[in-house]
């Protein structure tokens, strides 16, 4: 499955910098972490201050509770949480107490009619 999640970073160019400098190589705990928990493939993308992360899961593994659960029983996930807070900031939607939130698909390509499809 496919989820696309925004969030905010504050509006610092140091921290800015040092949060993608972070990324570059995240800690292999997280990786693990995330491939552990069904995540196959992540991306994430920025404009300014607002992030869009691509996630791709294994819906066989995948169970966003149980990750979270994970997330809070785990020292090392918690402190790479706790530093990258240091970073974020919930954008205006998101409500209190979440990071990343899901972002609502208004477009899909492959649901339109394609140039074949169409008479003239």
């Amino acid at each position: 499955m496919r989820s696309v999640l925004a969030l905010d970073l504050k509006d610092d160019a140091e921290l800015i910098a040092q949060y993608e400098a972070h990324h570059r190589r995240i800690w292999p705990e997280i990786a693990r972490h995330l491939r552990q928990h069904g995540v196959t493939a992540m991306e994430i993308y920025r404009l300014g201050t607002r992030m869009m992360m691509i996630m791709e899961t294994d819906d066989a593994v995948f169970d966003a509770a149980a990750m979270a659960a994970a997330t809070a029983d785990d020292p090392k996930v918690r402190e790479w949480e706790e530093l990258m807070w240091r970073f974020q900031a919930p954008t205006p939607w998101t409500p209190t107490g979440q990071k990343w939130i899901p972002m609502t698909r208004i477009f899909d390509l492959a649901g339109q009619a394609g140039e074949e499809d169409q008479e003239d």
